[in-house]
């Protein structure tokens, strides 16, 4: 199950970005794309196992989906996904020029430490 080496991977990174004296951790904040592989309900039991013992025990997943969009290369017609992936443009029937622009995210957002402000990434 590649969700427990997600967890472990997150618990991690916001170990190691713990601001000099921060406490615990409240809440992260995950953005998941729709063609990410995760499974959200996997993701969450792993996390809270991953998080014990740790900096992040007690903390809140909040995973946000992301819906995947793509282009086509060649009519410039843009379309949502969906699950199981139509990567064929619906304008032009090509799939040659198909760019995927959204739905393969996986990424912190967010950081609640306690008694302290939310730490967000800076693009946005």
């Amino acid at each position: 199950m590649h969700e427990m080496s997600i967890a472990m991977a997150v618990v991690d990174q916001v170990a190691q970005a713990a601001p000099e004296g921060a406490g615990r951790v409240e809440s992260v904040l995950l953005q998941v794309g729709e063609l990410a592989g995760v499974v959200p309900d996997s993701l969450h039991f792993c996390f809270e196992l991953a998080c014990s013992g740790t900096v992040l025990e007690g903390a809140e997943l909040i995973t946000e989906p992301v819906a995947a969009h793509a282009r086509c290369g060649a009519c410039g017609t843009g379309w949502a996904v969906g699950m199981p992936p139509e990567l064929t443009c619906p304008g032009c029937g090509s799939g040659a020029a198909t760019e995927l622009l959204t739905g393969r995210e996986l990424q912190i957002r967010s950081v609640r430490w306690a008694d302290r402000p939310a730490y967000a990434d800076q693009e946005g």
